[in-house]
């Protein structure tokens, strides 16, 4: 399975949460901050745009805000019809299907866990997904990754992936993921010399 098809299938795999969600739930905080349930649903769906959209999101958010502008065109729409668009664009397309799908997979793979983790929804990623996951997340440029992890060796405790050298930091693989792509509430779950190293970088 190339990385387009496994964002397809964690596509498939969120819009199936989506349909178990009760409107409370749509409505609760996300690990995104400020961001709600529905507003990451939103900006997983606006990702699939073509360079001249995107480069009028960046112009009307001024760069550093351009996520918030297509999160902010989709905020009107009700969670019935944010849902129903997500299923019917499950396979990435335009800017999303860059690289081979990567910087979809590792856009939704990390947003799931966003939507997941606050509403106590823990889940098992597939393990040839979360690698892929991993090492992009480790090249991306509007990720904090490279600063988190500069000097230290990650080990993934349940899955066959490492990176880097130094004072180790070793969890489990989900945890390592959204630690180091800037969620502090992972932190806490990984252990080692490295870790407080992590963890210093993340509460900057």
């Amino acid at each position: 399975m190339d990385a387009l098809e496994m964002a397809t299938a964690e596509r498939t795999d969120l819009a199936d949460l989506l349909e178990t969600l009760e409107p409370e739930q749509w409505e609760a905080p996300s690990l995104c901050e400020g961001w709600r349930v529905r507003d990451v649903v939103a900006h997983v769906m606006s990702f699939d745009v073509g360079l001249m959209v995107m480069a009028r999101s960046a112009v009307r958010g001024r760069i550093v805000h351009t996520n918030q502008v297509g999160v902010d065109e989709l905020a009107l729409l009700g969670t019935d019809v944010l849902r129903d668009e997500l299923r019917a664009h499950l396979r990435p397309q335009r800017l999303a299907a860059v690289f081979g799908g990567r910087l979809a997979l590792l856009d939704v793979t990390v947003h799931h866990q966003d939507i997941r983790r606050p509403l106590g929804l823990p889940r098992e990623i597939p393990p040839e997904r979360l690698r892929l996951v991993l090492n992009s997340s480790l090249r991306s440029v509007e990720l904090p990754t490279w600063r988190i992890v500069r000097g230290v060796r990650l080990v993934a405790s349940d899955l066959d992936w490492s990176h880097g050298s130094g004072p180790e930091v070793r969890g489990p693989a989900e945890a390592m993921l959204m630690a180091i792509t800037g969620r502090p509430c992972a932190v806490g779950e990984l252990t080692g010399p490295g870790q407080p190293v992590v963890a210093g970088r993340l509460t900057r």
